[in-house]
């Protein structure tokens, strides 16, 4: 761990020299790397956390083994304890930050969430994973953007899209892609028996559309046709007409 800290320390410096140089501005790489320098200035914050608290940790266990004092003995021990919590906090975070990212853990997501086994309460099920998608945005400061819906007649979704955007979004997210699923008392179930459903969720990477002005032109687009015959949107692609021959 030390051998990664030095190391990390090292390119922070080399980067913030690189970066300190007017011209960085033009270069085409200059958002590539100031975002490198942004997560090697979380690590390093972690890694000098973790040194103030080993610090602050050996300073307790000496205290502890040497006074004579059993309330201030209590105390280090007392203390010991919440520096151990804070510091498996802080290895937690680290090896988070340390392990090697997904190129595509920034960028947005699109979510559909499809009613599995169960009937009409797999509906409902579909319809409460969404409203808790919709409170973690909220909280999460994320952006819930309805795609498209198939409402079932018990007020739930059959199937239900939406695209969850912010930088993170898919990172955040991809491991919750899969079938879930919940045991409970439905409201559709009358003798009050113990009912399973299932819902399943997929993930699409959010598409950027080209940002490019062209006039006249033609514009063509890929889509399917989702369960209540609303067309969803994938792909859209741009013909110059000045470039066609007649």
């Amino acid at each position: 761990m030390e051998q990664k800290d030095q190391h990390l320390r090292e390119e922070l410096a080399r980067l913030e020299q690189r970066l300190a140089d007017p011209a960085i501005f033009s270069n085409k790489d200059y958002p590539k790397l100031a975002k490198r320098r942004q997560e090697l200035e979380n690590i390093v914050r972690l890694f000098d956390e973790r040194i103030d608290l080993l610090r602050q940790k050996e300073e307790a266990k000496a205290i502890g083994q040497q006074s004579g004092d059993h309330d201030l003995t209590d105390l280090a021990n007392i203390e010991l304890e919440e520096l151990e919590d804070q510091l498996a906090t802080n290895e937690t975070d680290l090896r988070e930050l340390l392990i090697i990212k997904d190129p595509n853990d920034d960028r947005d997501v699109v979510i559909e969430i499809r009613a599995a086994a169960g009937g009409d309460e797999a509906s409902l099920f579909a319809a409460d994973l969404y409203r808790m998608y919709l409170r973690w945005a909220e909280r999460h400061n994320y952006k819930a953007e309805l795609i498209d819906e198939n409402p079932s007649e018990v007020g739930g979704f059959k199937e239900i899209i939406f695209e969850m955007k912010g930088r993170g979004a898919y990172s955040r997210l991809k491991y919750e892609r899969g079938v879930h699923r919940v045991q409970r008392v439905p409201v559709t179930e009358a003798s009050g028996r113990i009912h399973t459903s299932t819902a399943n969720l997929r993930f699409n990477l959010h598409q950027l559309l080209p940002r490019k002005t062209i006039a006249p032109a033609f514009i063509g687009c890929v889509y399917f046709r989702t369960a209540n015959r609303q067309p969803f949107i994938t792909h859209f692609w741009f013909i110059d007409l000045a470039e066609v021959e007649p």
